[in-house]
């Protein structure tokens, strides 16, 4: 267990939840489900099986105080810093090389900062599963069952079984689909043999930078040259030299959809993305009437409402609606229908258009 790490990746910004998500309080720093922020409840779930110093986050220069500040046990080092936000693939090669240099067997865990996942002692016993199948050389997935036909997540087919590891089942992976049409998705979940793509990946520290050196060289060739440079005075400025060279790219598209021996554990842990307002229905508590509340006032006062989203600190009250969302912050009032909740992201586009970089 002592080379075994986790590596939270907490770096995005995040606008599908505006107006309570914004550049400088992302949703990973929220407390969108439960009483503290989506970070410190990521933190906090990985115990015991991963004692702080084996946690490692993979952050932006604007977040990593309030980072620091919510999980004070991790230790400063492991901390890692991008110069500027540069997507998923270059994040996730900059953790790597840092522990690796650190750890030459590691194996490591990459996760999310700001998923919600209500089974944490079975997420724990799955990233035990998944750790014996990536010592062995597998690159491996968590795949989610899925509940519904969704077009908003990609999706990973399984095809022969490898093996049973601690109880779950290991499949090899027949590839990787980004978010399908509705009509795909319904095939998909018919033919039982899809899992939404997770996100989360177990892989050795060196066989993760294979795949990097064989799909993506020129950026390996860079972590290859800042590799020696770690825990050194000169890392900083290495670091910043050649960070703006490194393509912007997904870690999915870097080397997740290409890479070879790829395994999957189908498991269900209760997890949401919680990517969307509407998706809070899912994981929140709800009343008899399906309406659902966060916020530091007194519950709301709902008159004939149904199916309806408050997110508010002070008093609201709603009157005979339904299927409604209701964001209330110091700055901005937003409300919606549930199903235009995806409808997010054009607001926030405007607000961009319209030079209005105070809200976002």
């Amino acid at each position: 267990m002592d080379h075994y790490y986790a590596m939270i990746m907490a770096g995005g910004g995040g606008t599908r939840l505006w107006p309570m998500s914004r550049n400088d309080t992302p949703k990973q720093l929220l407390p969108l489900v439960e009483e503290r922020s989506m970070f410190c409840v990521s933190v906090e779930r990985l115990a015991p099986l991963f004692p702080p110093e084996r946690i490692y986050v993979v952050t932006g220069q604007k977040y990593v105080d309030a980072l620091r500040g919510e999980a004070p046990d991790i230790p400063a080092e492991n901390f890692i810093t991008e110069p500027f936000g540069k997507n998923s693939g270059p994040a996730a090669a900059l953790g790597l090389t840092v522990i690796r240099q650190r750890d030459p067997d590691a194996t490591v865990a990459i996760l999310t900062a700001d998923h919600h996942i209500a089974y944490k002692e079975k997420f724990r016993d799955v990233l035990l599963a998944a750790r014996d199948l990536a010592q062995a050389g597998s690159v491996v997935t968590l795949g989610i069952s899925p509940v519904f036909p969704s077009t908003a997540f990609g999706y990973i087919r399984r095809g022969e079984v490898i093996g049973d590891y601690r109880g779950y089942t290991a499949y090899t992976s027949r590839g990787f689909t980004e978010k399908p049409n509705h009509r795909t998705a319904l095939h998909f979940i018919s033919s039982g043999e899809y899992s939404w793509n997770s996100g989360m990946f177990i892989w050795r520290a060196d066989r993760a930078l294979d795949e990097f050196e064989r799909q993506q060289p020129a950026m390996a060739a860079e972590f290859a040259a800042l590799a020696p440079t770690v825990d050194t005075s000169a890392f900083d400025e290495k670091l910043t030299e050649m960070w703006g060279r490194l393509d912007n790219i997904q870690l999915d598209f870097a080397v997740m959809e290409g890479a070879r021996n790829v395994a999957v554990i189908p498991v269900d842990i209760g997890w949401s993305d919680v990517g969307t307002w509407d998706s809070l229905f899912e994981v929140l508590e709800l009343d008899e009437f399906g309406n659902g509340f966060k916020g530091r006032a007194p519950a709301p006062i709902m008159v004939d409402t149904r199916n309806t989203l408050v997110y508010s600190d002070k008093l609201t009250v709603t009157i005979g609606i339904e299927d409604i969302v209701v964001v209330d912050t110091p700055d901005a009032l937003m409300i919606c229908h549930k199903q235009r909740a995806q409808d997010v992201k054009e607001v926030v586009k405007q607000l961009r258009e319209l030079n209005k970089e105070d809200y976002l």
